[in-house]
């Protein structure tokens, strides 16, 4: 019985740090997390999603196969990692952008994103595309960089209006 009562409050105590702890993430909007299978472990401030997860915040989104949120020692939401044929749409204020890769790390406090393997993000609003291996983009800013390599270079595609 005793061990009954100690993983329920174990397991409440996980579900309101993940309630209260995704406030900050993607600009302290409520989340929306669903997945096949959820794991999370106390000690070292993780909560696996594992299986066709999606994550949404208002009309930005998220899924992949598996969503790994860390937390830090104040357990605010760290960063969270996403693999598995991760696609994307991430939408605020200023920038609209669709994309994918194979992993993608996003820092929360800093609303910084790094995408790692078969990287694409598509600029709906600005109508470019660019294409890499490894592509880190600062939504506060919009700034990206791009990383390529001699197999694969780096391909930026924009639309250029005629001088009339």
């Amino acid at each position: 019985m005793i061990f009954i009562k100690g993983f329920a409050l174990y397991f409440f105590k996980w579900i309101l740090l993940i309630c209260f702890g995704f406030v900050t993430f993607l600009m302290a909007e409520k989340i929306e997390i669903t997945s096949e299978s959820m794991n999370a472990r106390e000690l070292q401030k993780e909560v696996h999603f594992i299986g066709n997860v999606m994550v949404k915040q208002s009309q930005s989104w998220l899924h992949g196969e598996r969503v790994v949120i860390y937390f830090d020692e104040n357990n605010e939401t760290k960063m969270y990692e996403a693999s598995g044929g991760v696609t994307f749409e991430l939408k605020n204020e200023k920038n609209f952008y669709k994309g994918s890769a194979q992993k993608v790390i996003y820092y929360p406090q800093k609303s910084y994103y790094m995408l790692q393997g078969a990287a694409v993000i598509d600029d709906l609003l600005n109508k470019r595309h660019v294409n890499g291996d490894t592509i880190t983009l600062d939504m506060i800013t919009g700034n990206a960089n791009v990383q390529g390599s001699k197999k694969k270079p780096v391909k930026f595609i924009f639309d250029m209006e005629e001088k009339k």
